[in-house]
């Protein structure tokens, strides 16, 4: 069987037109039972493919370490602009796996079996984005702040780095999904795919930096923290309608 492959076993199959109407309740039920093999199976994917995590953090690691033989080690120098290292760096990690987000199981037909098995098409996007943070968000995160005490960030403002890291990541593997999704099965995806969601991720970059910067000046990173949670309020409903949408179009 396909790395990619999709058993229908996994997943509850959806209730029949004809079944009757005191069955109705227990759909939220099977919802949710749905999006937990999923989920489930996205994550066995990403361990059996293992090697697209690694990368994504590999190309974390090594392109901020590219920063301070570039500008010098000057310890000032690399503190002021560690955050925005940091943050740069994690954006562009977290787009290199989304090439096979949707990708593989587009071609291998799995992923006309997901839309199919009665969940519906925004919760199976919503399921992709939780395993894909879960599988890239989450490392990058954990080795943020390894990697800004390397860049000789001031102390005090690593936790704001990491605070902002945290629903800042998310948006991110948010709108990764969709942008997956539109430019599934477009003629080079593959190049349309940054080019659709670097601007999208620009406001995620510029408040997750000021947290840092303003915890780093003694100020309060409140207000870009609660900015960041204001984002991530807004993509966590819209992002998956407009994925599942995407997807629904991709399989007509």
């Amino acid at each position: 069987m396909p790395a990619g492959a999709f058993k229908t076993d996994a997943l509850p199959s959806a209730p029949l037109a004809s079944a009757p109407l005191a069955s109705a309740p227990s759909a939220p039920v099977s919802h949710t039972v749905c999006f937990a093999a999923v989920l489930g199976r996205e994550l066995r994917l990403s361990v059996r493919h293992g090697a697209d995590t690694l990368a994504a953090l590999l190309f974390f690691i090594l392109a901020a370490a590219l920063f301070p033989l570039a500008i010098g080690p000057a310890p000032e120098t690399l503190g002021r602009i560690a955050p925005g290292i940091v943050w740069v760096c994690a954006m562009l990690a977290a787009l290199l796996p989304l090439d096979r987000l949707f990708g593989a199981d587009f071609e291998d037909g799995s992923l006309d079996q997901l839309l199919l098995c009665g969940l519906p098409a925004a919760l199976v996007a919503a399921a992709k984005a939780a395993a894909h943070w879960l599988s890239t968000g989450l490392p990058l995160l954990l080795a943020a702040g390894p990697l800004a005490v390397m860049l000789r960030m001031d102390g005090t403002a690593v936790p704001a780095l990491l605070a902002g890291l945290l629903p800042g990541t998310l948006v991110l593997s948010l709108l990764g999904s969709m942008g997956a999704a539109i430019v599934l099965g477009a003629r080079r995806g593959g190049v349309l795919l940054p080019l659709l969601l670097l601007p999208l991720m620009t406001p995620v970059l510029i408040f997750g930096a000021a947290a840092a910067d303003a915890a780093a000046t003694g100020t309060s990173p409140a207000p870009h923290l609660l900015l960041l949670s204001a984002l991530l309020a807004a993509a966590l409903p819209l992002c998956p309608l407009a994925a599942g949408a995407a997807l629904r179009d991709a399989v007509r």
